[in-house]
């Protein structure tokens, strides 16, 4: 993987150092061109990782924003970043260019399937079990405490678990406790933001009293 990015030092007073970019405004971030998101297909997205996360949520694939900008979740109208939020995650609402700021708060970002395209559900089902054997190996080497999927169905094929829901899994991950969460896509009418806010406050406080 290129340029895995570490844990950041926390300063004395424990909080961690802001990410480069940090509290720059959204309007800032130039929109990707029609031609940048077209030749963004297929690109892959580095991981925010670091060994010894609290959680390390999986996306299902980079959308073409995302694969343009370099930053997970990207696309104006996807909710994880404020569901992170909401959910008491991070102190403050982060803008995806704030990524790397992350691992020193105990939390990651990779996907099930590493190349970009325009819609999820572009992918074919061996590549999203492709994309379970290489999480697993992933959690494997890098030990998160939990592993949050960020999509059932996504879940369910990858791991072959038809029957899968929301919330705790029986089974685990190598070491890693697993938790299926609800895909935070603008596509995904069936949860408004309170509460994907909510499912996302379900899981912090099961990995803070656990």
């Amino acid at each position: 993987m290129n340029g895995e990015p570490t844990r950041r030092r926390r300063p004395a007073g424990g909080r961690p150092e802001p990410a480069p970019g940090a509290g720059t405004p959204a309007r800032r971030h130039p929109r990707p061109s029609r031609e940048q998101l077209a030749a963004a297909a297929d690109r892959l997205l580095p991981d925010v990782i670091a060994p010894g996360l609290d959680v390390l949520f999986v996306g299902i694939n980079p959308g073409l924003w995302s694969a343009a900008t370099g930053w997970h979740f990207a696309r104006p109208g996807n909710r994880f970043w404020p569901a992170l939020h909401r959910g008491g995650f991070t102190p403050r609402l982060l803008h995806p260019s704030e990524q790397d700021a992350l691992p020193a708060l105990g939390l990651g970002i990779t996907n099930m399937v590493a190349r970009a395209s325009a819609r999820a559900d572009e992918l074919t089902a061996g590549e999203l079990v492709d994309g379970a054997a290489t999480l697993t190996a992933k959690v494997e080497r890098y030990r998160p405490r939990w592993v949050a999927v960020v999509g059932v169905t996504a879940y369910r094929i990858g791991f072959a678990r038809p029957k899968a829901g929301f919330g705790p899994q029986p089974e685990t991950l190598a070491a890693a406790r697993l938790w299926v969460l609800p895909n935070p896509s603008g596509l995904n009418a069936h949860f408004t933001p309170e509460t994907l806010g909510l499912a996302f406050a379900e899981l912090r406080a099961a990995v803070t009293g656990g």
